[in-house]
């Protein structure tokens, strides 16, 4: 994971997670709708995840 991707995942997590799929996108927006913290810690699960 690189700086940008750890950056983008503080300040605009969809985006961060916008190469992952749509469900992803979609999660990540879901959480973030609910408050900032939820969808940062959802995008960084997410581009942490192995694959």
């Amino acid at each position: 994971m690189s700086c940008l991707r750890v950056l983008l995942c503080i300040f605009f997590p969809p985006l961060a997670v916008f190469d992952q799929g749509c469900g992803s996108i979609a999660i990540v927006f879901l959480l973030t709708l609910c408050g900032w913290v939820p969808g940062t810690i959802g995008a960084l699960i997410i581009l942490n995840r192995n694959k």
